[in-house]
This record gives C-alpha cells, structure tokens and sequence, in this order.
C-alpha cells in the first residue's frame, strides 16, 4: 500500500482497516463505544499530582477527546475518550505553584509508553527470561490469595515483603500498612536509591524532627550549599528554584549572595557567586571552621554556650581545616564573617555530601552552622512543615532498604511484593541482591513497566499510570503549609489495569478474617466523591510552622568519624568516584522515558548516554581526549563510557551521572551506557545503614575511541587547547 492509499483508507474508516490493508491481521483493531461524553476540541484542565519524584508537585492536566487504542474486555481496540494532552504547574498547589519541571511534563509518556504492561502476567519460563503468559485478573488476585494462603497455613504469614519506593501518590493512603499489619508482616521496606536518612536523623538529633527541611530563600540574604544541588535534583527542586529566584531578584536593590562548596560543578552550582571545590567528605569540617571564626571573633547573635561551642570546635580553626582540605584560611575567614554580617543567613547539605561514612558528622555540623546564626524557624532561614495526616491514614512502620538488607529480611521473605522498587539496578554489585531477590520462593510486582527487578516476578499485576489514578500526597518539604493534595484520575484507563490499592482490598477480602476486617474500613472512593475533594487540602491560616527549638542547653557530641573512609587503596586508585543525579533521568527510574533521554544536560549538553566527567588537567596527564572511550575500575568492577572534558570538576575527581546501564527497562533505556552503582563498593554510613554512595576510589584508562552525543556537537579540541582558553 503506498502512502496516498493508506491516507485515503485511514480517513474513510479508520486506522483498523488501514493496518489491516498492510498485511498484519493480528493488528486488527475493533472500535470501542466511548465511555462518556465528550465535546470535540474542548480542554478541561483537571488537577493531579507529579509523583516521578518526591516533592509531589501539584499540576493541571489538559484532557480533550482524542482516539486511542485501548483494551477493553480483554480485547484490543480502538475508542474515543478524554486523552491527557499536556501538564503543568498548578497554581493553588503551595509547594510548586504553578511552576513544574522538565520531569514533571514528561509524565504524559507514562501512560502512553508503546512498553507499558497492558494486563496481569503470569511468568511462562525462567526467572528473568521475558516470557509471560496473558491471564485474567480473576486468575491473577486468585493465585496472589493462593499464595498468601499458603503462606498462612504454614504460619509464616509473617515473612511478607512490601518493597516500594517513597508512597507518594497512593490512594487511599494506609491501604499497604493495614494490609502487610492484619497479615502479620512489618510495615513496607522504602528503596530509595539516593535515600535521605542521614539528614534525616542529624534533624531528629538537634531539631526532634526526623524530615526534611523547608528553606525560607526568597527571604534569605546570605547563603552557603553543602553539596545540595536543591535547583536541579534535590529536595523539592521546583519550590526551591522558585524561591531563588525571589532570594536574588525579588527584592529591588537587595540581591543575596550565594556560595557552593562542592567536588564538581553541578548545576545549582553554576548558578552561585563563589564555588568552591572542596575535597569529597570535607563539607562537615568546612562548616565547623565557619562557625570557629564566628565563634572565636564572637559575631554571633548570643553570648550563650560559648564554653560548649569552643569544645565541639576544638581541631576545626580555618588553619587547621585548610592543611586537611586545603581551602584557605582566608576564604573560610571571610566567608563566615559575611555570614554573620548578612543575616538571615542560611546553610543547607545535601547530595554526596550525605553519601559519605561521615555525612551525619557532616549534616550536624551544618545544622550547628544554622543553629549558630540563628536560622532556625526564623524568616529567611530553615523550617519543618507540621504535615496534616490524610483522611484514614496510619503512620507507617517502614524501614529503609539497607536497615533491612542488613538485618537479613531478604533471606527470611518468602512472598515479595513490589512496587516500582528496582534493587538490582541500584544497589552494589557486592551485596548480590539479584541472587537474594531470586530466591524468594513467590514475586509479585504492581509496577507498570518490567524492569531488572521485576522481571524476576512470578506474577505481574500492572497498576494504572499516575494520571489514570487516584492520588494522595502529603508533603514533606517545599512549604510550610501543612495540609494534602487529592486528585481524582484524569482519564479513564488506557488498559487492562488496576489501582494496587483495589487489588489488595479485594486479595484482603478474599482471605477473610482479621485481614478482610482490617481494609474494610478503607474503601476506595468513587470518582464523584473524589473528584469533589480534589485539591490542595490544608490550614492555609497556618502558614508559619517552625521547627522546634533545639536542645540549646547543650550541643550534641559530634559522631565519629569526622574524616571520611573511602573504599580502594589511594596508590591503585587515585580518583574519588563521583556519582550524581541525573537531571532527567535522576536515580534511574526515569530512563524509560524518551524526553528525558533526549534532554541534554544543562552543563555538558550531553545525552541519550553516560559520560564520564574529568578535570582536563587530568586529561592531558593520562592522554585522554574528549569522546575517547574510557574504563573506570575500581575494586568492584568497571564499566565503560566516553570522556567529556570538564573542568569545573577536582583533579582527583571523576564525575559520572546515575540512571543509565540498564538491562531490561524498556526499548529506550535497555542496554544503553553505563551503570555507576555497579561498581560501588558497599560502605555505609555507620549510625544509619545509608549507602555511601559517594565513597569509592577508582582509576581510569583510555581503551578506544567512544560516542559521545552532544546537543551542540562532537568537540574536537585537544585537552591542551582547552587549558589555554
């Protein structure tokens, strides 16, 4: 069929006979009855959540009638019904208000993914072979109950696993906890790659709030970030960003300055007045030789427990710290007496910085810094937002995924159940959880797309995509309004899916006894109902919510270490390996998606691949050129990818973005660069369990010539040509 005749037949009567003219019969598609009416070429924006990170930013989603296929009955076929056409920010959500990200307009490819699971599966062959066989989702619940049952006769109903990424979007909420609490099992295990714990605990240790802060910038007059890349990647990137701009532009005649002390440039760092490149682990003893000089020259706001002050700052003078840093004395000097001259001041840490065997030392230094100038629940400085509890919640008793690798829940769970959690991606190579996850005897996932984790279940029971769900997000940071967004779906499914809530309600139901009685108290809501609650739901009177005062009649006694340990000998392995979030891709769980694989990177304007950053100095010493194909070992493995020269990267250092190197995550991200977890090597941070992920030396070695793909095209200097410019 050429293209003038296929044209001609789609028009008369549709795609379906159009495929079917191309010789494809098993591509023959039936036309659907619509399931509601629609007015052609009229938007209704309807409010929802971004759950592709933690923030939960709120958006407005544009749905017009369109044609789609879609599964109905267990058959394939076409239908009309409300499409979602475009996201953005809402401006009645407090912590994104209208604004909304790179990452949040690329939800719409959730949905739409030509790879997205389309039903219940039901695993044909081997473990991590692909092959499925189509079931109905009768068969499905049946076979989750069997198991479960099972598991009950045996009284083992305890060894259940919940394995899930934060739960920032299910509805209702408290549906997981009620189901793994009547069963007997503890409450879900959060995998988050890049997990939070370590500022978590240093906040619960001084502040006696185990959460993440919000920051005042757009009232702040002096800043200084540790680390926290909070314009790209962390935190709740979209209110920070916003309040920055408000901090430097805001106010006429009045701009705040802003420092970044960091190994490489990151994008919040290209943004800053003064970067400085400090060694890996080395932001705790900076801050400290800070607040030494404020100390010392007695420029803070209160004379009080100065006697303590002197001991925890005993071996962190600015001299002191410059022979073990080398950042000089001077800029410490200065930097802290325009802290304390420019007040409300503000420091915050976050990133590698956490990711070390000393970040909690790092983190309380910091927050000593905020407690020195006073920032504490002050205008311009740091708050913790008093969260409302949603309707029919409970407080999760969730562990995170190390604490519980290492208390040895893998070995004892017999049943996994999953949740958009993928461990063999994004865990070290060293603690073979491939080999832990294969043997649990029953897996179960509700993700929406196979990946290196899931492909390792039994049974697949696919969740709706966000923006055919019900969601809940109660915000942990970004504003200090407390409250809850609800937001009914946007549009009707596209498949043969289900919410995961609903699926444990009726596997709840069909087990009986305690387990039915616990969830029905937790019914899912209509749509109606829903829909009519949709929104932000909070206390807007109370907008000023500050964190607790900290024990100010004493200070907390540092943790140890204060040096950080890296793993690999300094002599075979003489960079520090620096990972870090991509801005797209972010932890990984991004890269299915071809907006954010084609986006290039702000800084290096790389994409569609890994790169491995080094300092051009370095370059030139080793005869590397840019896109020459480099292997970066260390003693966990290696893996390969092409050079970029950068300099706003230490010599010692070797910069690498997170997300790439999967194996099984969909036609646009299998297969494609390198993963940086692989080969970290498995030191912790001692008092928390986190990964520190930024804690593994590495040497480096030319071994080709590698693609480089630049936004703005292959560069062709030589490294000695771009250390005269």
């Amino acid at each position: 069929m050429d293209r003038r005749t296929f044209i001609k037949t789609s028009g008369v009567v549709g795609t379906a006979a159009a495929l079917d003219g191309c010789g494809h019969p098993e591509h023959q598609l039936i036309r659907f009855i619509p399931e509601e009416d629609l007015q052609a070429g009229v938007a209704t924006w309807k409010r929802s959540v971004c759950t592709l990170c933690p923030a939960g930013c709120g958006t407005l989603v544009k749905v017009m009638e369109g044609e789609a296929e879609a599964v109905r009955n267990g058959r394939r076929g076409l239908i009309k019904m409300g499409l979602a056409k475009k996201v953005e920010g809402d401006p009645q959500h407090p912590v994104n208000r209208g604004k909304l990200c790179a990452r949040g307009q690329a939800i719409l490819q959730v949905t739409y993914h030509p790879d997205r699971l389309r039903g219940p599966l039901r695993r044909a062959g081997d473990r991590g072979s692909g092959r499925w066989h189509e079931i109905s989702w009768e068969e499905a619940i049946g076979e989750l109950v069997s198991q479960l049952r099972a598991l009950q006769s045996g009284q083992q109903e305890g060894n259940i696993t919940f394995l899930t990424k934060p739960p920032n979007g299910v509805y209702p909420p408290g549906v997981v906890e009620a189901f793994l609490r009547a069963l007997g099992a503890s409450g879900p295990v959060i995998f988050e790659p890049l997990d939070e714990s370590v500022l978590r605990r240093a906040n619960q240790q001084l502040f006696d709030r185990a959460q993440l802060p919000t920051f005042d910038l757009a009232r702040t007059n002096y800043l200084i970030s540790f680390g926290a890349d909070f314009l790209g990647t962390w935190n709740s990137p979209v209110a920070q960003s916003a309040a920055y701009g408000e901090m430097r532009q805001g106010r006429p005649g009045q701009r705040a300055k802003f420092v970044m002390v960091e190994p490489r440039l990151s994008q919040t760092g290209a943004n800053a007045d003064e970067w400085i490149a400090a060694p890996p682990g080395s932001e705790g003893a900076i801050a400290l030789a800070i607040a030494h000089v404020i100390v010392n020259e007695e420029l803070f706001p209160s004379r009080k427990g100065l006697p303590e002050w002197q001991q925890v700052l005993t071996g962190h003078s600015p001299a002191e710290v410059e022979s073990r840093t080398g950042v000089k004395a001077a800029v410490l000097t200065r930097i802290a007496r325009e802290l304390a001259a420019h007040r409300p001041a503000l420091a915050m840490i976050g990133g590698s910085a956490l990711a070390q065997t000393n970040g909690l030392f790092n983190a309380l230094a910091v927050n000593l810094l905020n407690v020195l100038l006073d920032s504490v629940g002050q205008p311009g400085g740091l708050f913790f937002t008093g969260s409302l509890p949603p309707e029919g919640s409970t407080q999760p008793a969730s562990v995170t995924f190390t604490q519980a690798f290492k208390s040895g829940v893998l070995e004892r769970t017999r049943i996994l159940l999953l949740k958009d959690a993928n461990p063999v991606l994004a865990t070290p190579q060293a603690w073979r959880v491939v080999d832990l996850v294969a043997r649990v005897p029953f897996i179960a996932s509700f993700g929406c797309f196979l990946d290196e984790t899931s492909v390792l279940a039994d049974l697949i029971l696919p969740d709706h995509s966000p923006l055919e769900s019900a969601l809940s997000h109660t915000p942990e940071s970004g504003t200090t309004e407390p409250g809850t967004a609800l937001a009914a779906p946007v549009m009707r499914p596209l498949y043969n899916t289900r919410a995961m809530s609903s699926v444990l309600i009726e596997a709840g139901r069909a087990l009986g006894g305690r387990v039915a009685a616990s969830l029905s108290h937790i019914a899912v809501m209509n749509e109606e109902r829903l829909a009519k609650q949709s929104g932000w739901i909070g206390r807007r009177e109370v907008a000023q919510v500050a964190a607790p005062p900290f024990k100010g009649h004493f200070l907390p006694d540092l943790p140890t270490p204060s040096i950080p340990e890296f793993a690999g000998d300094e002599r075979e392995f003489p960079f520090h390996l620096l990972p870090y979030p991509s801005l797209f891709l972010y932890d990984g769980s991004l890269a299915h998606l071809p907006w954010m694989q084609e986006a290039p990177d702000p800084l290096s304007t790389a994409m569609w691949g890994s790169w491995v950053e080094i300092n051009p100095r370095t370059a030139v010493k080793l005869g590397i050129q840019q896109g020459d194909l480099v292997e970066v070992t260390s003693a966990q493995g290696s893996f390969r990818a092409p050079a970029l020269l950068y300099p706003g990267i230490r010599p010692d250092t070797l910069g690498v973005p997170f997300g790439q190197g999967h194996e099984n995550y969909t036609r646009y991200a299998s297969h494609r660069g390198a993963n940086p977890f692989s080969i970290l090597a498995p030191l912790t941070e001692p008092e928390t369990g986190s990964l520190a992920w930024a804690a593994t030396r590495v040497k480096i070695a030319r071994v080709g010539k590698g693609k480089l793909v630049l936004f703005g095209g292959q560069l062709y200097e030589r490294p000695s040509e771009l250390l005269k410019r």
